[in-house]
């Protein structure tokens, strides 16, 4: 009788506890994205720091009450800390979505024509999340993306702390002060993607779950 009144038959129930027990996002995944995380925010505030003390843009600084460290010794000390965790984590998870196989089953294939038309259904409200399992075009193209400038945004940080001793990766950015136009185009790039990224996970609550939980 509870069935009936439901609306759910017997058969339903076993498909539909399935699909809230399935694992969306392993655990892996989440705990390298947590840190991945914090190492961000913390390069980012230290980052500023380091930034007001040899502005690129006179126009340009970023208020004491955004950045980490207090003065330009305590804001590298941070600046480096947090390096060494965004690198030994990032290639944690460059080889786990390699050997997996997640990169490529969730991030190919990437078409202008998807991207552009997912683009339409997004800015329209009528891109669907249903399925948390599956990226759609824009997402793709945004979560690749990023992992190139996260590349580049290390190169290019390692040019700048280490000149001499690696001249050769300084000369690929076009010289010391060039290399400091690309890390600071790479941050303002993962800073844009954060506030599409939290706006995002605002908007569909069940992805912030999911990278909590995993379900």
């Amino acid at each position: 009788m509870s069935n009936v009144m439901s609306g759910i038959s017997a058969t339903d129930r076993p498909a539909e506890a399935a699909a809230v027990r399935k694992v969306i996002q392993p655990a892996w995944v989440r705990i390298v994205h947590w840190i991945n995380a914090v190492a961000i925010v913390l390069m980012i505030m230290s980052g500023w720091q380091i930034y007001n003390a040899s502005p690129l843009f006179e126009s340009l600084t970023f208020s004491r009450s955004i950045t980490l460290g207090g003065w330009l010794g305590g804001a590298i000390q941070w600046h480096l800390a947090a390096m060494w965790l965004l690198m030994v984590n990032g290639l944690v998870y460059l080889t786990l979505g390699l050997v997996t196989g997640r990169f490529r089953k969730k991030l190919l294939p990437i078409t202008a024509s998807g991207v552009l038309s997912d683009t339409r259904a997004a800015l329209t409200g009528h891109l669907s999340h249903a399925d948390l399992t599956v990226y759609n075009q824009v997402q793709r193209l945004l979560y690749a993306g990023i992992i190139v400038v996260g590349i580049l945004i290390v190169l290019s940080g390692l040019s700048i702390w280490k000149p001499v001793q690696l001249q050769w990766l300084t000369a690929v950015f076009g010289g010391y002060d060039a290399a400091r136009y690309v890390h600071f185009a790479c941050m303002a790039a993962i800073v844009g993607f954060l506030v599409i990224h939290v706006a995002l996970a605002l908007l569909v609550p069940k992805s912030l779950r999911a990278m909590i939980i995993g379900r």
